[in-house]
């Protein structure tokens, strides 16, 4: 059976329960169609299904995915995604977000993180910097000496040092959902997910 779907943050917000004020994030779920279905009985060797989300434009998709689309008898989509150990349903069946989730589930949420460009150690790794006097001079922020002792030295693999900090998959586990409002294809869940407004995230019932 299906355990989880494609959905878009909208933003966060606060309900009342119980005379408690709990912070959700609102995650839109529209209808996922299912465009490919894998079985453990087949060549796949495993059970799946490939669920889509978010509208696209036939003139922005190419012809392979273009074909993929018409043979599933699906319009073009924005992500596509497979859902290991789901099966149950056939091609271009829509999976709504009621028939997945309810109310005190507990859900783990995955997307991308905010990109937050190049950064320095400090930042991106918790460095603490150097002292401010007593001759530290020019480098107050710098990672220090990146090198070894080694002839010739080098700088080892792994070493960690000023990037790109960011725009990564994390995901969180353990989020109740608080309300499903189906009418809407909503679901709200207590705390944070990953990522910006807009952004798609992944939800797995646990």
């Amino acid at each position: 059976m299906p355990n989880g779907l494609l959905g878009r943050k909208l933003g966060m917000t606060s309900v009342y329960r119980d005379g408690m004020q709990i912070p959700v994030t609102v995650i839109e779920v529209e209808p996922n169609p299912v465009v490919l279905v894998k079985t453990s009985e087949g060549t796949d060797g495993y059970d799946a299904l490939q669920l889509a989300y978010g509208a696209k434009s036939p003139r922005k998709v190419n012809k392979p995915m273009s074909g993929h689309y018409e043979r599933a008898k699906v319009q073009p989509r924005r992500v596509l995604r497979e859902f290991r150990g789901m099966s149950g349903h056939e091609v271009g069946k829509e999976i709504r977000v009621e028939e997945i989730f309810a109310e005190g589930d507990l859900v783990k949420v995955s997307g991308n993180s905010k990109g937050r460009g190049f950064a320095g150690v400090i930042k991106r790794h918790g460095f603490h910097g150097h002292k401010a006097t007593h001759g530290t001079h020019e480098s107050f922020r710098g990672p220090g000496s990146i090198g070894s002792t080694t002839s010739p030295g080098r700088v080892l693999p792994g070493r960690r040092m000023s990037g790109h900090y960011g725009d990564t998959k994390v995901s969180v586990k353990n989020l109740e959902v608080i309300e499903v409002v189906a009418d809407k294809n909503l679901l709200l869940v207590t705390g944070a997910v990953p990522g910006a407004r807009n952004g798609i995230v992944e939800l797995h019932k646990i």
